[in-house]
């Protein structure tokens, strides 16, 4: 079976490689402290503290196996223009029909490339996969559940 290419930004390359590095070294430190100090209170069958630590320990290692099949499968794209929609840009788009003042934005990209006051939007999704390589000014149409859309696209921003 053949690993899909997550394609990201260095900036999200990086992050999640900073988070891999935080968790694998200071967070296995901080959770072992806990789990010690909880095994210290005694019986573990009903010590909710160790429990809730073992809990959070399982969380952590998901998360790093998931960064690292992440960082092993990723296919960093290189510098962004913002002359068209490509991963990392935010791409504000008017759906047909909205008033002018009627837009949304989107970080184009992975869920590892989201940033604060962006909802993401897939590359692979119907309307990620109609807007990449696409122009501000472009008009766009595209399949959704209910029939097709026609969004335009306002600006395109790194």
């Amino acid at each position: 079976m053949c690993a899909v290419s997550t394609k990201l930004s260095q900036e999200a390359h990086d992050r999640l490689r900073a988070e891999f590095e935080d968790l694998s070294t200071r967070g296995k430190i901080e959770i072992a402290r806990r789990i010690e100090a909880a095994r210290e209170l005694g019986d573990l069958k009903e010590n909710g503290e160790y429990h809730a630590a073992k809990e959070e320990q399982g969380k952590m290692d998901g998360r790093m196996k998931q960064i690292l099949a992440i960082l092993d499968s990723s296919e960093i794209v290189g510098s962004i223009d913002a002359t068209s929609v490509m991963t990392g840009v935010v791409v504000e788009i008017r759906y047909e029909g909205d008033a002018d003042d009627e837009t949304v934005k989107y970080l184009y990209g992975s869920l590892e490339e989201r940033r604060d006051g962006f909802d993401v939007m897939s590359p692979s999704s119907p309307l990620g996969t109609a807007l990449l390589g696409r122009k501000p000014g472009e008009i766009v149409e595209y399949e959704a559940p209910r029939g097709k859309l026609r969004v335009k696209i306002i600006s395109i921003t790194a």
